[in-house]
């Protein structure tokens, strides 16, 4: 089973010189001789918490299962503004963390695993450090490790409505085959909806952007017809 203290000892591996984590020091020791190397660097306080909680999660042998459970913690906090604003309030006692944690574990299934050790000391060590506030953040930033590891290249479709499956699907087989998508790379779909582009398509992927919006062709259009007159 992984132990909180492991998982301390990540955070402060993870941790930049310069980040305020003097919380932790007290229970800070050498760190493990396992090595875990992140698939790709991310900064900012939620970038370093990400970071530790995967570093933990492969020690503990539950990657998968911690990925399933804080992207339902992510999906939790996306979903209810309410829990954003108790998360991030300053006057939070030890108790009310304590509540606070349990429930999010009950919200979410954590389970009896390792997964479950694993996210309860991430979520008890953000609670005793003051940061249950960088909740969803962290949760966003561990969905770019797990998308990195499992070699995934994220393609964003962006449409006035929602697209159906048949086109969403067409339109992933036609950007797999291009040369936007590195060798062995795996696509992971995404739909936004923005009415505001009128029609048409906005596609990402990865760094990459094709505006084929219709929102795009008028303000050419627009700019066009301003140059000329």
């Amino acid at each position: 089973m992984f132990s909180r203290q492991v998982f301390l000892r990540s955070l402060r591996a993870a941790a930049p010189r310069r980040a305020v984590f003097s919380q932790t020091r007290s229970f800070a020791a050498a760190a493990s001789s396992q090595e875990v190397k992140p698939p790709v660097a991310l900064y900012g306080l939620d970038g370093t918490y990400a970071t530790a909680l995967y570093t933990a999660a492969v020690k503990s042998s539950s990657l998968e299962p911690t990925a399933k459970v804080i992207s339902a913690l992510g999906d939790l906090v996306a979903r209810d503004p309410k829990l954003s604003t108790i998360l991030s309030a300053p006057t939070l006692t030890a108790e009310d963390k304590s509540a606070i944690v349990a429930e999010l574990e009950k919200n979410v299934g954590a389970g009896a695993g390792a997964q479950a050790e694993t996210v309860r000391n991430f979520l008890r060590t953000l609670a005793e450090n003051n940061r249950l506030g960088l909740l969803g953040g962290v949760c966003t930033k561990f969905s770019e490790l797990m998308s990195a590891a499992r070699g995934e290249v994220e393609l964003v479709v962006t449409s006035a409505q929602p697209l159906d499956n048949k086109t969403l699907s067409r339109l992933e087989t036609a950007v797999s085959k291009s040369s936007y998508v590195g060798q062995g790379k795996k696509l992971k779909v995404k739909n936004n909806v923005n009415p505001d582009i009128i029609g048409g398509l906005i596609v990402e992927v990865g760094d990459r952007t094709i505006d084929l919006s219709v929102s795009s062709k008028v303000a050419k259009m627009n700019n066009l017809l301003t140059e000329t007159l």
